[in-house]
């Protein structure tokens, strides 16, 4: 009888467990991930003993709208330093870990989102960011580059409505601004009911944004009964408006919405009041809350957006402990629309990351499906904002109060001329 021999198949079998365990299961210290990981689609992010917990933002923080991602920016930084319910100038932890903030530019475009975007999604490290500033930094871009990474990306600002259509949004996205179908719909409620004015034309300039928003306020503004004169557009970066404001004019609104960025808006209303004298009512949006635009438009220019004077979250935090902070901190008033909001993203992701997050001795492994999944959850979170709960498309502010403020002196108002709540189940 012939000795069969096993030791070239016994050597074989040991090598390619060695090989096993060097590619998969394994973690950088040598030990094994927790089942969690291996089942995620895209596993987990390990913060080794000592190593900190690292969050992306992606707002815009240079440039002619900075004011807006810098408000944000601010909100993101505060929220950080009270995580251990105080303000220290030091961040607060999640089960020992300490929390690191990696800032990128979004450029208030599809370009810088872009760029900002795969500069996060190349650190493997980043578990969540929050971003964009702008709907068109965001849509197609980076929604995309960091959703197919696993990294959800959760917006203080982008209020365009395509973001969170079923049928195109990032799974990996969300958004604590409103949706702009609600700022279009209070708008045109505005301008129809309350102000009596039953002709209008819009503005925009091609972004998602702009033009999500100029044509949530059409289609209100035409349902109320009203008539939408002419839907022009313009570029972002054109300076002379003489014709737009011309065709505008031959069209006889009593209404013009010009839902855009501070840039061509200062400009636009300077020559607006030319062109079309005091005849025609002029409103911006939220786009344009900046002392920059302020002092451009000077008087009678309405402005658009979420009522910071009616939040209806935790009014005591942000009257008494977030506002003489913000401006002992960054030396003025918020410098737009969208700090609270900010500050609500950053508490619901840092939420989400000790809900998730497991615990192996001195590692912890954060799974980034799971981590999705507990933000998409939440539900009656109580932010600065109001009661937070996402919807089944990421929007997480499925009702909010829309205000119209007039621009007084080189400056909004306190206390808004007009203000609604109105959710997008009607």
């Amino acid at each position: 009888m012939k000795v069969k021999n096993y030791r070239g198949l016994t050597a074989l079998l040991l090598v390619l467990a060695m090989i096993a365990a060097a590619c998969g299961g394994g973690t950088s210290d040598g030990g094994t991930e927790p089942e969690a990981c291996a089942t995620d689609e895209f596993g987990c992010v390990e913060v080794a003993a000592g190593d900190p917990i690292k969050i992306g933002s992606l707002l815009v923080i240079t440039g002619v709208n900075s004011s807006l991602g810098l408000d944000s920016q601010y909100g993101v930084e505060m929220a950080l330093d009270y995580a251990d319910g105080t303000f220290d100038d030091t961040n607060g932890q999640i089960k020992g870990h300490d929390v690191v903030l990696v800032a990128e530019d979004d450029g208030c475009s599809a370009e810088g989102g872009t760029a900002g975007a795969n500069k996060l999604a190349a650190d493997t490290q980043i578990v969540g960011v929050i971003g964009t500033s702008c709907s068109s930094a965001a849509l197609g871009t980076a929604d995309k580059i960091l959703g197919d990474k696993g990294v959800t990306l959760l917006s203080p600002s982008n209020t365009a409505p395509a973001l969170t259509d079923a049928a195109i949004r990032n799974p990996f996205y969300f958004r604590t601004a409103h949706n702009d179908k609600l700022q279009g719909a209070a708008v045109a409620d505005f301008a129809f009911t309350q102000e009596g004015l039953t002709t209008a034309a819009t503005i925009h300039d091609g972004s998602p944004y702009a033009e999500g928003l100029a044509n949530a306020f059409a289609e209100s503004f035409t349902a109320l009964g009203g008539t939408v004169t002419s839907q022009d557009a313009i570029q972002v970066g054109d300076t002379d408006f003489s014709g737009v404001l011309a065709s505008i004019q031959a069209g006889s609104p009593q209404l013009l919405y010009f839902p855009i960025f501070v840039g061509e808006g200062s400009l636009l209303v300077q020559q607006a009041k030319t062109t079309l004298g005091d005849t025609v009512v002029l409103a911006g949006s939220d786009g344009l809350w900046s002392d920059d635009f302020y002092a451009a438009a000077g008087d009678s220019v309405f402005l658009s957006g979420p009522d910071v004077t009616a939040f209806a979250g935790d009014a005591a935090l942000y009257a008494d402990i977030f506002l003489p902070r913000y401006e002992e901190k960054y030396g003025s008033e918020p410098l737009s629309a969208f700090h609270a909001h900010s500050w609500d993203a950053t508490n619901m992701l840092l939420a989400a990351i000790d809900k998730v997050a497991i615990e192996d001795g001195d590692t912890l492994y954060i799974p980034r499906t799971a981590l999705r999944d507990a933000i998409g959850a939440t539900s009656g979170l109580v932010g600065i904002t109001g009661s937070i709960t996402c919807n089944a498309t990421g929007d997480c502010q499925p009702s909010a109060t829309i205000a119209v403020f007039d621009v007084v002196g080189g400056a909004r108002a306190e206390t808004p001329v007009f203000s609604k709540v109105i959710s997008l189940e009607g």
